[in-house]
Formats: C-alpha cells, structure tokens, sequence
C-alpha cells in the first residue's frame, strides 16, 4: 500500500479536497495521511502594550483543529480508505516535505484553488511551493466554485 499525504487546511473547498484524493487512494489502493499545519503564531496579538501571547488562545485554536481533524479522519475511514493524521506547527511547506519523507510517500495531493497572484489563483502559493520543492509527485486536483 502506498501513502498519500493530504495537506488540510479547513478551508471551504477542504471537502472537495478530501472527495478526490479518497477517489484516487481508492484507484492506487493508498493510504491517506492527513496534515495540517498550524501557524506558530496563533497565540500572538498585537494590542496596546505591543506583541503578547495568550498560550490559551494557541491550546483552544489546536483543540479545535485536532477535532477537525479527526472528523476528517474519520469521513475517510467511512468510505473504507485507510487514514491517519496529525497536526503540527511551522512552516506548511517545510512540514509537509518532512512528513512526506517520514511517512516514504509516493504522492502529495493538493488541491488548485489559490488566493492571489495569476498563477497562485490556478494553483495555490503553497502547491506551487511543494511541485517545485518536492521529491515526490505532487497531484494537483481542481478545486471549483
């Protein structure tokens, strides 16, 4: 069985995301591993007194995000896909390489919706990042409206 890492960041095209990389786990007879990368700056605000941090901010967002998580999990699980997860913190790009290394992936499946720039809006800033970063094959799914 091979493993595919699925990078999830709860966001609203996360359901067509998952939609396809169980379709295509199910066509390769995969395993999918779940990520999400949290920013190391949750807990962080910027008021009257400069910078703080409010660790309890950081704990409830990453509880939050691991029920999310398992949810996910679990949905993948339901349509007889293998599937296991984690979340971790830094720089998503950098994690998800790491991860994918860790876990000898085969593939990364992302999906195309991006948020600016012309090409970031076909595929995304951090997908373009791990096509031109990766070892490994980076599928791209589209993701549409």
């Amino acid at each position: 069985m091979i493993n595919i890492i699925l990078p999830v960041d709860f966001g609203e095209k996360t359901d067509q995301l998952i939609d396809g990389a169980v379709k295509f786990a199910k066509e390769v007879n995969g395993k999918i591993c779940l990520i999400h990368v949290a920013p190391t700056d949750i807990g962080f605000a910027i008021g009257d007194m400069g910078y703080q941090y409010f660790p309890e901010v950081e704990e409830n967002e990453i509880r939050e995000e691991l029920v999310l998580l398992n949810k996910i999990n679990q949905r993948v699980l339901a349509q007889d896909v293998e599937c296991e997860h984690i979340l971790k913190q830094g720089i998503a790009k950098d994690i998800i390489l790491e991860y994918a290394d860790l876990k000898n992936a085969s593939y990364i499946v992302m999906g195309s919706h991006g948020r600016s720039g012309i090409y970031d809006v076909f595929v995304g800033s951090l997908t373009k990042g791990l096509t031109k970063s990766s070892k490994i094959p980076v599928l791209v799914l589209p993701i549409h409206e």
